[in-house]
This record gives structure tokens, sequence and C-alpha cells, in this order.
């Protein structure tokens, strides 16, 4: 049993901690504060999003080996798969922003200009797509975990 306890903890430490990056992503990539710092910030920011996912991949992970229910149940169960597929979705989009990023910290190193307004308009655009759907994971894990829509 506590063993259980420290896995969802893990868990949603995890969850929290991605989130926590997501929006940070979001709130930076705004024309109006936009500036040398900031660019940097954001390729620092992405980077611990990337390691906060691999956190809760991980963490997710282990609750369906080691959880009570054990991976028999897990893996058996659709909400998982739908789960991971659109964790896969998120993880695949984030990579256009992950790209952007690390650009906009060359360009800005070797020229010192900034990304443009629109650059800057759709990266946003993508990051907030991302943090709506990852608001469905725990969702999906709560419904999984109180087996509604489980076989």
């Amino acid at each position: 049993m506590p063993l259980e306890a420290l896995l969802a903890y893990a868990h949603i430490l995890a969850i929290l901690m991605a989130v926590t990056f997501l929006a940070s992503e979001t709130a930076l990539c705004r024309t109006e504060w936009l500036n040398a710092a900031v660019v940097e910030r954001l390729v620092r920011i992405d980077l611990l999003w990337g390691i906060s996912a691999l956190c809760v991949l991980a963490s997710g992970l282990a609750r369906s080996y080691w959880g009570m229910k054990g991976a028999g149940w897990y893996w058996a169960q659709p909400l998982l798969h739908a789960k991971l597929t659109l964790f896969v979705l998120v993880a695949l989009l984030s990579l256009l922003p992950t790209r952007r990023f690390l650009q906009w910290r060359r360009t800005l190193r070797a020229t010192g200009a900034l990304p443009s307004a629109e650059a800057l308009r759709a990266t946003r655009r993508l990051v907030m797509i991302e943090a709506h759907a990852l608001v469905l994971l725990p969702l999906l894990g709560v419904l999984l975990a109180r087996g509604i829509g489980t076989r």
C-alpha cells in the first residue's frame, strides 16, 4: 500500500512539473516580453519540460508495473493505450517548438536578431495546443484508476 501511494505521488508530481514548465513556455512566448534573455530562458525551460515529460512517462510506467493492479491489468485497458497515444502525440508536437527555440537561440547568438512576431505567435499556438492536450492525460488517468471505461 505505501508503494502504491508513493507511485501515485511521483506521477502527480511529475505531471505538475510538466504543466508548470509548459505554462512557463506559453507565458514567455509573447511579443511584448521577448528579449535575448527570454530566448535563452525558453531553451532551458523547454529542456525542463522535456525532462518532466520523461518523468511523467517513467512514473506512469512504474505505476503500471509495480502498482497494485499490475501490468497485466493496465496493459489490457484501452484507456491506457489512449493515454499513451495522446502522450506520444503531445511529445511529437513538442518537437517543433523545441527546434524553433534552438534555432532562435542560434540566430540570436550569431546575429543578435530576435524571432519575428509571427514566428513567436505560431510557436505559442503550438505550445498552447500541447498544453490543452496535456490536460486530458490526467483525466484519462483518473478514469483508468477508477475503473471507468475499463475491461
